[in-house]
């Protein structure tokens, strides 16, 4: 094989000596494709693995760790939470429509794959400042396409996250969350057993969309990238939907033995993956793979990321029974090879061998790389932040309105109203409103979830950004009500080939491991994305986490709104906050400085059970954390949505003699571990006195009502705004970049 096509494949010198040891001679061409995509870093995981064994994958409640399509946990009456979370962030850059649509239709192959219905989809988002017209073209796109899909399939989306960095303008996050429901007893597995069985091809038939596309999203972008067009898949929602309903008709049956879907690296992994996980042999002939072009090599339909298609093992007999089930869908369900007993992956083309690769080897061999750390040169004077060159501001009113404009903070009701959230009839909280809630049908049950990260706090401080990312996610589904109990995590970093990169991944991991630990939350599986750079220029280390929680009944469910006049406000957390990473640097001052507040997991814990506890017990009436914005915005958020009500609260007076930015801090810090809530006044000395006996600091601080927020510290106002002019800063952050666009 010529050197210049191994370095077209991706594979270095070491990893090509592998392989010949591997196959004791030189590769076919299909062989040189199938280890290609095999041992990328999409597939492998050779950098990551070594780091990702720190993390807590069981507990009580675990039924499906890592290692599956996706991870399932007990929620009582014998059913599961199936969900993960999945990246498909550089084809949405080259082709954002397809690019975000696939990445929908991939992650919900992953639950129904696992035997459970699709119930709830989020979505998680990164892209460069909204100045920018490319930028806008990117968000609308991806937008658009994950509607597309998901409102064409008839799965509701009913929140997320969106962030806008410089630091993504080339390399856009598209992570998506997808959650589903079965029955814990009915898992099916994406393994293959059983030598003689059936090896079946089930779905959409074959392109050349998506060649190559594993070892696209393993490299870094440059001025070519948009040469990678044709690795973009090309989706079909309505195809899936019925391949959805077949694939869970037909695992009723008891025919099915394994089956798994045709993502990342097509027929070549979905094969390989079962055989291996079974510890057998899979033959295929790729001339009966059904197919929509002429003229396609093996080494084509092998690497081939087409959309819609699944691969399955039936038991041996029940052929006729698993062809019928398709067959009622207008599916064709295609035998294509069969399992062996002699541990190969063997491909044939219209009979003859193509390729031959022992199985395990494929799989176990992959390279593991423990690649070298080193603490990033930027840090020490990005950690350094001196307030004495900045301007306090003199109207905190004016900041106010301005923060909550950013875009970062304001409504993304512009996103939700394309996104289709209340088919299926099951969903409880609406977009925007804090976690996602869905009902878990024939139960009193409903599941929360949220995902949740901070790319600015990791750039920061990366230990401290995983572990505030696994506290927020998981705070804002106890601020629902629910009590966390399953996460999933995609890791989004730059280039791991380089030290300061690895070293920001390592010192997440850690971060990640160590509040999942503390809040008893175990990571059941998800992504790790890597390469996620432009010419040299690395995005924000961006963990995204993922937390899902059971709510035992569904009309005790809390909102971020504020329900009612008369109600008493009250802060449960620190009212303190820190001004490092935060938006209001970022908003007020241009800056990225600083460190973000650390977190106290015990009290972290504490807090979340206060939530909990008081939402079961009727006690408090809504409830919203703390977030970007710090304090002030988040009181406005609990008002603003239509018609809301106002507040006026009186905070312990800060000692603004010694510190022009104590006002700041108080109104703007951001801080985790704290949260607002609303209760009626006969309630709320049971909440302060529940505080009190966990230790979490409580203090009651204004009241609901009227047409305007106001902020008073130790008796005298410092920011006031009227409702209206709240909302419509709000309302507008994000919407003007694209009326203004349109115009």
């Amino acid at each position: 094989m010529d050197q210049a096509t191994i370095d077209a494949h991706g594979l270095s010198a070491d990893e090509y000596k592998r392989l010949l040891e591997i196959l004791g001679r030189e590769p076919t061409i299909t062989e040189l494709g199938i280890f290609s995509v095999m041992w990328s870093e999409h597939c492998s995981y050779k950098s990551s693995r070594l780091h990702l064994r720190r993390l807590p994958t069981s507990g009580p409640r675990v039924v499906q760790g890592p290692g599956e399509n996706a991870g399932a946990v007990d929620i009582g009456d014998g059913l599961t939470a199936v969900f993960k979370i999945e990246s498909h962030n550089h084809p949405s850059f080259i082709e954002p429509y397809q690019g975000a649509a696939t990445g929908v239709g991939g992650i919900i192959r992953d639950i129904f794959t696992m035997g459970a219905r699709p119930i709830a989809l989020l979505n998680s988002l990164r892209f460069g400042a909204l100045e920018d017209p490319a930028t806008r073209h990117l968000v609308a796109g991806v937008v658009a396409g994950i509607a597309g899909y998901g409102n064409s399939i008839g799965i509701p989306t009913v929140g997320g996250e969106i962030a806008f960095e410089p630091s993504y303008a080339g390399n856009p996050l598209v992570n998506v969350f997808c959650l589903g429901v079965a029955e814990a007893d009915k898992l099916a597995m994406g393994l293959a057993s059983g030598a003689g069985n059936p090896v079946y091809y089930v779905g959409a038939k074959t392109g050349r969309d998506g060649i190559h596309g594993a070892t696209m999203a393993s490299a870094e972008f440059d001025e070519n990238s948009a040469d990678s067009r044709p690795a973009v898949q090309v989706g079909d929602p309505f195809m899936e939907k019925l391949l959805l309903e077949a694939c869970l008709e037909v695992m009723k049956t008891d025919a099915l033995v394994g089956i798994q879907d045709m993502g990342a690296a097509g027929l070549t992994c979905s094969t390989s993956e079962m055989g291996a996980r079974g510890d057998v042999g899979i033959e295929i002939d790729v001339s009966l793979v059904p197919q929509r072009e002429t003229g396609m090599t093996p080494y084509e339909i092998m690497l081939s990321e087409s959309q819609e298609r699944m691969l399955l093992v039936a038991k041996r007999g029940r052929e006729a029974e698993v062809e019928q089930v398709f067959e009622k869908w207008d599916l064709h369900a295609v035998r294509i090879g069969e399992v062996t007993g002699d541990g190969r992956f063997r491909v044939r083309n219209d009979g003859e061998v193509v390729a031959d690769i022992p199985n395990r080897q494929l799989a176990d061999r992959a390279p593991l790389y423990d690649r070298p750390t080193t603490r990033p040169a930027y840090l020490e004077a990005a950690q350094q932040l001196d307030l004495a060159a900045c301007e306090a501001p003199a109207d905190l009113s004016g900041t106010w309105l301005d923060l909550l404009g950013a875009p970062v903070i304001a409504s993304k009701h512009w996103v939700y109203r394309q996104y289709d959230h209340m088919v299926r009839t099951n969903t409880v909280a609406l977009p925007g409103l804090g976690a996602g809630v869905v009902r878990v049908k024939g139960t009193d049950r409903a599941l929360a979830f949220s995902v949740d990260g901070n790319g600015r706090y990791c750039y920061l401080d990366p230990a401290e950004g995983g572990r505030l990312a696994v506290a927020e996610a998981a705070r804002n589904v106890a601020c629902a009500g629910a009590v966390p109990i399953g996460a999933t995590n995609c890791l989004n970093f730059g280039n791991p080939e380089r030290p300061e990169i690895m070293w920001q991944f390592a010192q997440a991991v850690d971060g990640i491991a160590e509040a999942c630990r503390a809040l008893e939350i175990p990571i059941t599986g998800g992504n790790v994305s890597l390469y996620n750079e432009t010419d040299g220029e690395a995005i924000y280390p961006t963990p995204v986490l993922g937390v899902v929680g059971v709510i035992d009944d569904a009309s005790q469910v809390l909102t971020r709104l504020f329900p009612a006049d008369g109600l008493d406000i009250v802060l449960l957390g620190d009212p303190a906050g820190a001004l490092g990473g935060s938006e209001y640097l970022k908003v007020a001052h241009g800056l990225v400085r600083g460190r973000p507040a650390a977190l106290d997991l015990d009290r972290e814990r504490a807090l979340q059970q206060v939530l909990v506890d008081a939402a079961r017990d009727r006690v408090i009436c809504s409830a919203h954390d703390c977030a970007e914005g710090g304090f002030a915005v988040t009181l406005a958020e609990c008002c603003v949505e239509g018609g809301g009500v106002g507040a006026r609260v009186d905070l312990a007076g800060p000692d603004a003699a010694d510190d022009r930015f104590a006002l700041v801090r108080a109104l703007f810090g951001e801080a985790p571990s704290r949260v607002v809530v609303s209760v009626a006044s006969g309630e709320r000395d049971r909440l302060l006195a529940h505080a009190r006996e966990l230790s979490v600091p409580a203090t009651l601080i204004g009241q609901t009502g009227g047409e305007s927020l106001t902020i008073a510290v130790a008796g005298d106002v410092v920011a006031d705004i009227g409702l209206d002019a709240a909302e419509q800063a709000w309302a507008d952050g994000l919407t003007r970049h694209f009326e203004s666009a349109a115009a």
